[in-house]
């Protein structure tokens, strides 16, 4: 029954959350008097974050060294997690930022932007998966589908650091 709840725990957030933010995008956007444009910012250096938490929580398993890597680990996923909150709060209440590049630098931006969009929503519900069988001790279930989560994970994060650089110089 334990793991009935943990696939509910999964499956649910992983449905809402894409459909809430494809709503927040079509909602109309209030017009407010606070200037939000920090919040995007502050999402780029929690992506920053988490990559170097990913890469040393890498190192610390190849290490052996289980503790430090589980610390490592629920700390990039609690970052991640306020990423999401800030990044649903910005887009909820702010107009969205166009990309203002030419040339060749225009396709590079739009194909690093969609594959981290993808990417993003298909890595969500795989880390709730390997956050799960972690916690509920299933370690050969664990590794296997980290090593699959760990690489997508780790370019989320680093092309979510790359667009907002790219796009920064256009925020309103």
């Amino acid at each position: 029954m334990q793991n009935q709840n943990h696939k509910w725990l999964i499956l649910v957030p992983s449905i809402l959350v894409p459909i809430a933010v494809a709503i927040m995008y079509l909602m109309p956007k209030p017009e407010l008097q606070l200037d939000l444009k920090i919040i995007p910012f502050i999402n780029a250096i929690i992506n920053a974050v988490v990559s170097v938490l990913l890469v040393i929580g890498f190192t610390f398993i190849v290490n052996k060294k289980v503790d430090a890597h589980k610390k490592t680990m629920l700390t990039a996923f609690v970052l991640s997690g306020l990423f999401l909150v800030l990044y649903v709060v910005y887009h909820s209440l702010s107009k969205e930022t166009h990309f203002g590049g030419e040339g060749w630098i225009r396709p590079v931006y739009f194909f690093l932007l969609i594959t981290h969009i993808i990417l993003a929503i298909v890595i969500f519900p795989l880390i709730l998966i390997t956050l799960s069988r972690a916690l509920q001790q299933k370690f050969p279930q664990h590794k296997k589908i980290a090593k699959i989560v760990f690489p997508l994970w780790l370019y989320v994060t680093v092309t979510g650091v790359i667009v907002y650089l790219m796009i920064a110089p256009y925020y309103l």
